[in-house]
């Protein structure tokens, strides 16, 4: 792949606000969008086409931001054509459609890689060289939280057919840590809560139960507008702890412009360490390179099928085993 590749964006919502900047910056990039595509393109000097073949035609990469139930197809249609693929997460709405991404991938020697950015934020980085490296000793409890106002604005996210809920949008990035840092899940116990329909306040609470015998508590909150963007973690090991939130967090110092978000469904993000440029840079250099990137096409698979697993539990009340659920690895 060229040094400056033409980066193909799928897509103009609220996420593509933190990924616009980075994608100007390491390439040339067309942007095929329903809606929203003038107004990104005159902001950030990006080509636009008016359809998925032709933005398929002018690209060496293809970023898919668009909402869940999109991803299955966009992906297929960009994979069939032997063009790499970055996936917002959830990488597919079901795991069958995420296990068909995978396996088509690997069929055409093309890589696909989700973006899982939370891998990239830096305390998230550092507890996993801090597991990595043995200071934290056995794993014995991970806690995982994460607060959001309610995704306003795109009626689909409160449609759990076509988002996956709370569980599969929100909470996928504290399932996916908590899988990088202690290895596969066993089994799976979730409970949820959401008053009505049209409630803007939605909960969860995932417990996890890893081969490796540790436990996982993840706990997420959509909540009402004013609701302060927030996450964390506490893991505990046979050799100590290390912990994080957001809301104690000392920033550096520093006198940068600040970088865009939608008002509180978004992370703030600090000028000086962009997570999610950090995260592009990786996939294109292993595009370059072949190295192996800091989250592969299987983890965001198996993403799903843990989420898939939690969205039944909290439907039915009992435990899920995972290995008995969606297709197994």
């Amino acid at each position: 792949m060229q040094e400056r590749p033409r980066i193909g964006l799928v897509g103009a919502g609220g996420i593509v606000s933190l990924h616009a900047p980075n994608l100007v910056a390491f390439g040339d990039v067309t942007v095929f969008a329903h809606e929203g595509a003038g107004e990104l393109a005159a902001q950030h000097g990006m080509d636009i086409v008016t359809s998925l073949d032709e933005l398929i035609a002018v690209s060496d990469v293809v970023l898919i931001a668009t909402p869940t139930h999109t991803h299955h197809e966009i992906a297929r249609r960009v994979l069939g054509a032997g063009i790499p693929v970055i996936a917002e997460k959830p990488l597919a709405r079901t795991s069958a459609q995420s296990a068909e991404l995978v396996d088509l991938a690997r069929r055409a020697g093309v890589p696909l890689f989700p973006a899982h950015v939370v891998r990239y934020f830096p305390a998230y980085a550092e507890l996993r060289r801090a597991v990595e490296s043995g200071r934290l000793g056995e794993l014995a409890v991970l806690r995982f939280s994460r607060s959001s106002a309610y995704p306003a604005g795109a009626e689909w996210y409160g449609a759990e057919e076509l988002s996956g809920g709370i569980i599969l949008d929100q909470m996928i990035h504290d399932l996916d840590q908590a899988r990088w840092l202690a290895g596969e899940v066993e089994s799976v116990f979730a409970q949820a809560t959401r008053r009505s329909q049209g409630d803007p306040v939605h909960a969860a609470h995932v417990l996890l139960r890893h081969t490796s015998g540790a436990i996982s508590s993840c706990a997420g909150v959509w909540g009402p507008p004013h609701l302060e963007f927030t996450t964390g973690f506490s893991v505990a090991g046979s050799l100590g702890r290390l912990e994080y939130s957001s809301s104690r967090e000392t920033e550096l110092s520093f006198d940068l412009a600040p970088v865009a978000t939608d008002g509180g469904h978004l992370p703030s993000l600090s000028a000086a360490v962009d997570p999610y440029a950090l995260e592009v840079a990786d996939f294109l250099r292993s595009l370059r390179t072949g190295s192996t990137p800091r989250v592969t096409a299987e983890d965001g698979h198996e993403a799903v099928r843990i989420a898939e697993a939690a969205v039944l539990s909290a439907r039915t009340g009992q435990l899920v085993r995972v290995s008995e659920t969606g297709v197994a690895r």
